[in-house]
């Protein structure tokens, strides 16, 4: 149940039987030969899924968030670490004013991490309001599914190139790119983590077949599910 196909009205009388909302938070950054918006249609997508049963709303994604290495590459886009979280607040600030309660953040970049230490700082100034984040792609069950697939997965790789993330028209490399060195690369600046790094694969093929995919994705929403469903403080 998506916040855009309602109006405030069925809102409000959502608001009367359930305090559940999903937020899911995204970003605009490179994926290599994949759509730059992969963590925004991944993070929305899985809990659009996971929530429809439920009947629990879910919010428009947070499609930028904080990428500060890959600014070099055109369309990437990065907020700093004080604005995204100052956004962040005034969402939840408002979510509470009209009656969520149980906010169910569903994360799809790994750069947003501050996110749950503004949640933890939020729930503490505001009793009465559970806040939970839920890193979609790397929980317990679907991180194992994509490992029992195939063990070399990493950003930009097969693990994020979806039906729904691959471009039209737009030809995956076929070989397997080596895995990059994670510690040289985070001492690096922008232009030189993209001239190390180069389309923007940390490592691994750039495509699978979809049924692997489908596997995985099917994981991926229940366990989200799960996390919607609860059990809630």
């Amino acid at each position: 149940m998506k916040i855009a196909e309602m109006n405030w009205l069925q809102v409000e009388a959502y608001l009367k039987t359930d305090d559940r909302a999903v937020l899911p938070l995204g970003c605009t950054e490179q994926h290599a030969y994949l759509s730059l918006s992969v963590d925004s249609i991944l993070a929305e997508r899985v809990a659009a899924e996971a929530a429809e049963p439920l009947g629990v709303p879910v919010f428009p994604v947070l499609a930028y968030g904080i990428t500060p290495g890959f600014r070099a590459y055109p369309g990437s886009m990065s907020l700093r670490v004080s604005t995204y979280c100052a956004v962040l607040r005034d969402i939840l600030d408002c979510m509470k004013e009209q009656g969520f309660r149980r906010i169910l953040m569903v994360n799809g970049h790994g750069g947003n991490q501050p996110a749950a230490s503004l949640a933890q700082e939020w729930m503490a100034e505001n009793e009465g309001v559970s806040v939970r984040i839920h890193n979609w792609w790397n929980a317990p069950r679907t991180i194992a599914k994509v490992k029992e697939i195939d063990p070399l997965a990493s950003h930009a790789s097969w693990m994020e190139n979806f039906p729904w993330t691959r471009l039209a028209g737009v030809e995956q490399p076929p070989e397997q790119k080596p895995l990059v060195d994670f510690e040289r690369m985070r001492a690096r600046g922008p232009a030189a983590l993209r001239e190390y790094l180069g389309d923007g694969n940390f490592g691994g093929l750039y495509q699978r077949p979809d049924a692997d995919m489908l596997a995985i994705w099917t994981v991926g929403v229940e366990e989200t599910r799960a996390m919607i469903e609860g059990p809630w403080s």
